[in-house]
């Protein structure tokens, strides 16, 4: 499943589940620079 791959590869960038990542924006954030660093 694709989907269940993206999911693996967040999992791997633990910094994107922390407890500084409480406001959904800068989660979205982290999670789209991480996105961005895999992409590259």
């Amino acid at each position: 499943m694709p989907s269940s791959a993206g999911i693996d590869r967040l999992k791997r960038h633990r910094a994107v589940a922390t407890r500084y990542d409480k406001l959904a924006v800068r989660y979205e954030a982290t999670v789209l620079v991480e996105v961005l660093n895999e992409w590259l």
